[in-house]
């Protein structure tokens, strides 16, 4: 009876735990300086402890919510699909960002022989992350609609791993062009980590719609509500509230739904990614 009351009592503690991770498309250290005030803004709402886990790659991502390791992410468009996939439904999106309506990617390249996207051809290219929506999969897609195929058509292929290290291999002469999202490399040149007269944009997508915070369906509806009502409730006006929008890069958040990524999981079917 004492063993039964003791796993009890550390199931109600675990429960008060809120365990959140995101999809590791920057350095791991700009990912928790952008989630702390968030974090404890959302301990304030919920009344729980949150505990950020990073984690190694997009696919631990999905793991880690289909498994029970945790109970929200932030995922990317092509992230929530196959998260949606691989739990057979069982995942529910709550919220975006007013930008991830029309969400975009840049290709740059410091080559001044490039322009378009076909004169890509012959040339050197990194994409991001494999399982990047704004990194790997729009681009991708962009790319194949424009003829150019960067399996056979490119000189070399790489990923880098994440949205600033595919800029940084641009800027270095790793490559010569790459794509990342849009807002990552806004805030790059923002920043002043890429000068745009030695790399620029050369080509941007058309708008689609991207990231978003993702949670289990079998998560409390009362915890779920509190949740999505404390990101519908930032506000530029507050302090807090501006410091926590700045830092997820964005204007406001929004409710969202599933059928807003059909046109993602789609393209990954057109662009071989999702079989």
């Amino acid at each position: 009876m004492l063993a039964a009351a003791l796993s009890a009592a550390s199931l109600a503690h675990a429960q008060q735990v809120l365990r959140v991770s995101a999809i590791p498309d920057e350095a791991p250290t700009e990912l928790q300086r952008k989630f702390k005030p968030l974090g404890a803004y959302l301990e304030q709402k919920t009344g729980m402890k949150v505990e950020f886990i990073p984690v190694t790659d997009y696919a631990a991502s999905v793991e880690g919510l289909v498994n029970n390791k945790l109970d929200m992410v932030w995922f990317g468009g092509f992230t929530f699909v196959q998260a949606k996939m691989r739990s057979n439904g069982k995942v529910i999106p709550l919220v975006q960002r007013e930008e991830d309506e029309r969400f975009k990617s840049v290709f740059i390249t410091s080559d001044k022989a490039i322009s378009r996207l076909e004169d890509l051809k012959g040339k050197t290219f990194t994409f991001g992350s494999e399982s990047s929506t704004s990194g790997h999969l729009m681009p991708r897609f962009y790319l194949l609609a424009a003829n150019v195929n960067p399996d056979t058509d490119m000189k070399r292929v790489a990923f880098s791993g994440a949205h600033d290290a595919t800029a940084a291999a641009v800027a270095g002469g790793k490559v010569d062009a790459g794509a990342l999202n849009a807002s990552v490399w806004e805030k790059l040149v923002t920043e002043r980590k890429m000068d745009p007269n030695a790399v620029r944009v050369f080509y941007t997508t058309p708008g689609y719609f991207d990231y978003n915070w993702t949670v289990r369906s079998d998560m409390d509806p009362a915890l779920r509500k509190k949740i999505t009502d404390a990101f519908l409730s930032l506000d530029k006006a507050d302090p807090k509230g501006k410091e926590i929008l700045e830092l997820q890069r964005a204007t406001r958040f929004l409710p969202t739904k599933a059928e807003n990524y059909e046109a993602i999981e789609k393209a990954a079917r057109q662009a071989g990614l999702l079989k």
